[in-house]
């Protein structure tokens, strides 16, 4: 224990206080009307609303006052689950009987409170600095443990669990339709952009050219450019042969995967000329000097240092596709966002919700994922030259 206390310690504990404060959850007669907010102690039996609220005082004093970062991360994680329990709780609860209508969803209280207990808990994972396997491990933990509870029908009571239900195959098909757009448009990207990154590096005569002209398309909003392609395409598979049959059309993935594609290619490129120029000079006459061709020195020398550079231009490309590709529902191309406009058309948030919060969590993880692959990357490299 100490005395000290820090100002991230401090906004927690606020944040604690104020979702303690919300209404925890929210009762709606069917799926789209008004709902009526309910607080911590109606919206649960007294005991499951106490220990919620101990839990959540504990982790933000924790949070105030202790600097073990192990005790910090448990506290946090006790938190969370407690939190994530409860709501599933409640939907039984609140739930009236035989009324397959009634709708309850996790009010501000809820998101607040699940919210402080998430930056406490990602706040001791990032002071204890775990090594990038271990980083790797507590996504792998989370993702299991979210596995189990959705498995374990604790949330089927909740509003956006019987948005779920009522479109679980649709649902797949628009998560895999999402996943093919953002990775697709990625690799294709990475298989464009390499060479165009070592070219432009081999070049400086048309580096400044090429990426101001692949800049000015990042500028281009997304609907913008969705839009922009409906034209081309559609004339494309109006005129070319066998293009209509191989998924080439106006609307729909095409212009969408077009769309990724080119606002992928800025980050791969500028970032693969990047690390090629912070590759030693020394290092390059070294490999010269061993008779190396240039073939040889690319890819056994410069390409292996520039990785780590190159793996943060593919984090935040995926990153970037996972959240633009929802955007393109709005032109037929599928995906989670289909959900989202569907939602929002209809009023209904936890169908928004449906949408929204997968994409979220691919987005956070692809992020975990990749930043341990560029510091195990970047470790090796650093000791190779060592």
């Amino acid at each position: 224990m100490t005395t000290r206390i820090d100002k991230l310690g401090i906004a927690i504990a606020l944040l604690v206080v104020l979702g303690v404060a919300s209404p925890f959850a929210t009762v709606r007669a069917n799926r789209i009307v008004q709902g009526e907010a309910v607080a911590l102690f109606s919206a649960l039996p007294a005991w499951a609303a106490g220990a919620i609220l101990a839990l959540a005082t504990i982790a933000a004093l924790s949070g105030l006052l202790v600097t073990r970062t192990s005790m910090r991360l448990l506290m946090a994680v006790m938190g969370i689950a407690a939190v994530s329990l409860g709501i599933g709780l409640a939907g039984q609860f609140l739930a009236p009987d035989g009324n397959s209508y009634a709708r309850i969803s996790p009010a501000s209280g809820f998101w607040i409170l699940f919210l402080a207990l998430a930056l406490l808990a990602i706040d001791a994972i990032a002071r204890s600095r775990p090594r990038p396997v271990v980083r790797l491990l507590y996504l792998v933990a989370t993702a299991a443990t979210l596995m189990v509870v959705l498995l374990s029908g604790v949330w089927n009571d909740l509003s956006i669990m019987k948005e779920y239900a009522a479109r679980a195959d649709v649902f797949w098909t628009e998560m895999t339709r999402h996943l093919l757009l953002a990775l697709g448009s990625l690799a294709a990207a990475t298989v464009v952009g390499l060479p165009m990154g070592v070219f432009c590096e081999r070049t400086p005569a048309v580096r400044s050219a090429m990426l101001n002209t692949l800049n000015l398309i990042q500028t281009i909003p997304s609907i913008a450019l969705f839009g922009i392609l409906i034209g081309p395409l559609g004339w494309i598979a109006a005129n070319v042969p066998g293009a209509s049959a191989v998924g080439i059309r106006g609307i729909g993935a095409a212009p969408a995967f077009v769309a990724l594609f080119l606002y992928s290619l800025l980050p791969v490129v500028a970032n693969t000329v990047a690390g090629l120029d912070g590759v030693p000079r020394a290092t390059r006459e070294a490999a010269r000097g061993l008779g190396m061709t240039s073939a040889q020195r690319l890819f056994r020398i410069e390409f292996p240092l520039a990785l780590p550079v190159i793996l943060t231009a593919v984090r935040i490309v995926l990153v970037q596709n996972i959240g633009l590709a929802t955007v393109a529902a709005l032109i037929g191309g599928g995906g989670l966002g289909t959900f989202v406009f569907q939602g929002l058309g209809q009023t209904a948030t936890d169908l928004v919700l449906l949408g929204a919060l997968p994409t979220v969590m691919l987005a956070f993880a692809s992020a975990v994922v990749f930043d341990a692959l560029s510091e195990m990357t970047a470790s090796r490299t650093q000791g190779g030259r060592a």
